[in-house]
């Protein structure tokens, strides 16, 4: 039985309109600057679960992002003429190449001659155990865990426009707060707490949701209803 529901994602930026500018194009979406008019806004696609809110943030990118996009392409100079870089090309039984975004964030391009609907293939979370994690998220979300080479799966989450969430196990460890998360909807706080979620900001004046931390502490956000 599911805890939570996937709600959106959200990207944290330095120029939060040049980035989200980048991955509307690359992915397919439309960049709108807050109602606001301050420096931040959301990417929106066609349904409310395809938003991908872009927050500025003071601190750069400093190491390997432990939460990345992998997207699909028809070609990899489409990619760099928005100002994406190649750092890592495809070789060997990989079949995708890693690039960077405009602010140094990887993400991974899959090669596909057709465009499928959704550019946005999937999410990849490097962890200290994979399977302890993918199984984690697979109690939150109510879904099965598939065990693949290396590396482990969710699939079909309910609410989440992207095919697949893969977990895979890193020598490095979490060092600085992410900069690529998820929030999830659930009516009460305390069962995720209970499941081994860590409360690290509760709702207040100045936030309509509760900022919580996975077992290996990465972090998200839970709306309650």
């Amino acid at each position: 039985m599911a805890i939570a529901r996937f709600k959106d994602l959200c990207l944290d930026a330095g120029d939060p309109a040049g980035l989200g500018g980048f991955y509307a194009a690359v992915l397919g979406l439309t960049w709108e600057a807050d109602e606001y008019g301050e420096a931040e806004g959301v990417l929106r696609g066609p349904t409310p679960e395809h938003a991908i809110w872009v927050n500025q943030v003071p601190e750069p990118r400093t190491v390997k992002q432990r939460v990345h996009f992998d997207v699909y392409t028809r070609d990899l100079a489409d990619l760099t003429a928005l100002g994406a870089t190649v750092l890592e090309p495809q070789h060997g039984d990989r079949t995708w190449t890693i690039m960077g975004d405009p602010e140094g964030g990887e993400f991974c391009a899959f090669l596909r001659s057709e465009m499928p609907p959704e550019r946005l293939h999937g999410l990849g979370v490097d962890c200290a155990d994979a399977e302890a994690q993918a199984t984690w998220w697979s109690q939150v979300y109510g879904v099965p865990v598939t065990a693949n080479d290396g590396y482990f799966t969710l699939e079909d989450v309910p609410g989440m426009p992207i095919r697949s969430m893969d977990f895979a196990t890193v020598p490095e460890p979490k060092k600085v707060k992410n900069r690529i998360h998820w929030d999830v909807t659930l009516p009460d706080l305390a069962p995720l707490v209970e499941a081994g979620a860590t409360v690290l900001r509760e709702r207040d004046h100045e936030i309509r949701w509760h900022v919580l931390a996975d077992p290996e502490g990465n972090e998200f956000c839970a709306f309650t209803r």
